[in-house]
């Protein structure tokens, strides 16, 4: 495989899920790029998820009375999911429509929340927002429990078209509030009782009760209203008809995919590109991200290791390649909480407007943080991944000289293209090592742990801590 091709798949999996493996590149590549873009598009066609497992090992799934349970269930299935674009889409608009435990403190109601965005995440935006606007959980989230006719709260209305769908500039004040008395009555079923349950961490003896949606035909606000331009005696399905069809929306949400799949500078005309995608697909996200992936502006190397990674991406991938938590034991809450010490508690964002990304990621703690954790994580002999990596490097030949054992651990890590400077370093590391060898017998326990020490390396690199 020509390193440019396998780089372009290798590019492709960080962004459209979270990594792969070099055995996974291979076949990927024996499918070819755009096969593998509409495999990954269409998520339905690869195998369904199965819980049952999962809740033989933690069976507080059943009713989620733990925040660690809901994590745990994540993080799992991020690894183990044979569908990498459908749990990294649902990641996408956990980060897009922040909503976080802290308040709820209702673990099965982000559990749900994160179902749907699995079961929408790759359909129109305006079903999305329709499904958002009926979720509990952002109902609870963002107050629209308390948001009645005769008492408008309009931090939801506010919220939907400022951090959600179009961005400031794009509306009015008179805009919010009729959009709040739109969503008058769009509540939570039995909400006093839930909030006072919730408060008071009642959670025994059988669990959370799920939230529902409840629509109140008495408390919604059923005058006229003036929204974006047009008058009507609108409810939430109207606004949201009408915000679907805005141009402002269309630049919004092609911003939103480009700044998550592509880079972290905009690119104005990458970006009316997929406003114009937007516009024939009727905000169709699945239409909008195979255009992307097809794209030269997505192809580009310019753009590759061009973002850093979240820490749930670097903690998920890592795992991953070392065929970590292929079983749901309970100490996988330690990777949710590595990507908390990172500065990404997953399921519980510090504010609406989700996490600052980019080279916020990353400070001289929590840089720390990003290598120690990987180290350990591939610093395991004994991880299937780690152990399938070394068997692949004693199958192709028995011995390596520094630079030969390099390259070939660079590929073993997903099809990892490093810098020239980055590579002298990285066989400097190695000579320390003089000759690798897998034989005799008695120089192979000595030589393994070699390869490894010198993958702890590799994930410590720029490139590694980049998607």
């Amino acid at each position: 495989m020509a390193d440019k091709e396998l780089g372009l798949l290798a590019h492709l999996m960080r962004r459209a899920g979270f990594g792969a493996t070099h055995l996974e590149l291979e076949e990927y590549q024996a499918q070819g790029y755009e096969a593998t873009v509409d495999a990954l598009v269409h998520p339905e066609d690869a195998p369904e998820w199965d819980d049952d497992l999962f809740r033989r090992y933690q069976p507080d799934l059943n009713s989620v009375m733990y925040f660690e349970s809901a994590q745990n269930y994540w993080m799992y299935k991020m690894i183990n999911s044979k569908r990498p674009l459908e749990e990294k889409i649902a990641l996408f608009w956990h980060g897009l429509f922040a909503t976080a435990y802290g308040k709820l403190n209702h673990a099965k109601g982000v559990v749900n929340q994160t179902d749907t965005f699995r079961r929408h995440g790759l359909g129109s935006f305006h079903n999305i927002l329709m499904e958002l606007s009926r979720d509990p959980a952002m109902i609870f989230w963002l107050d629209n429990k308390d948001n009645h006719k005769d008492a408008p709260n309009e931090n939801y209305g506010r919220e939907l078209l400022e951090l959600f769908s179009m961005g400031i500039g794009n509306y009015t004040e008179d805009d919010v509030k009729n959009c709040a008395r739109a969503f008058t009555g769009w509540t939570i079923a039995n909400d006093e009782y839930m909030s006072v349950r919730a408060s008071r961490d009642s959670i025994w003896p059988s669990g959370r009760i799920d939230w529902q949606f409840e629509y109140r035909p008495e408390d919604h606000d059923d005058t006229e209203k003036h929204f974006l331009g047009r008058t009507g005696n609108f409810n939430g399905e109207d606004i949201i008809d009408i915000i679907a069809m805005r141009p402002a929306t269309s630049w919004f949400i092609s911003g939103k995919l480009y700044n998550y799949f592509v880079s972290d500078t905009p690119n104005e005309e990458a970006i009316a590109f997929l406003a114009e995608e937007y516009r024939k697909s009727n905000g169709d996200i699945r239409s909008m991200l195979r255009a992307l992936f097809m794209s030269d502006f997505f192809k580009s190397e310019d753009v590759w290791y061009a973002k850093v990674k979240s820490p749930t991406e670097l903690v998920v991938g890592t795992a991953r390649l070392a065929g970590s938590f292929t079983t749901p034991q309970w100490d996988i809450t330690n990777l949710a909480s590595d990507a908390n010490f990172m500065g990404q508690e997953i399921l519980n964002p510090p504010t609406v407007e989700g996490w600052h990304t980019g080279t916020e990621w990353v400070d001289t703690g929590t840089l720390v943080e990003r290598v120690n954790s990987s180290a350990l994580v591939i610093g395991d002999v004994l991880q299937p991944g780690v152990q399938a990596m070394i068997r692949r490097l004693k199958n192709r030949q028995d011995s390596y000289q520094p630079d030969e054992l390099v390259d070939e651990c660079l590929l073993l890590v997903g099809g990892l293209q490093v810098s020239d400077g980055t590579h002298e370093r990285l066989v400097e590391f190695a000579a320390n090592f003089g000759e690798v060898s897998f034989t005799p017998e008695d120089a192979v326990s000595c030589s393994e742990q070699q390869v490894v020490e010198l993958l702890q390396v590799i994930l410590a690199t720029r490139e590694y801590q980049m998607a």
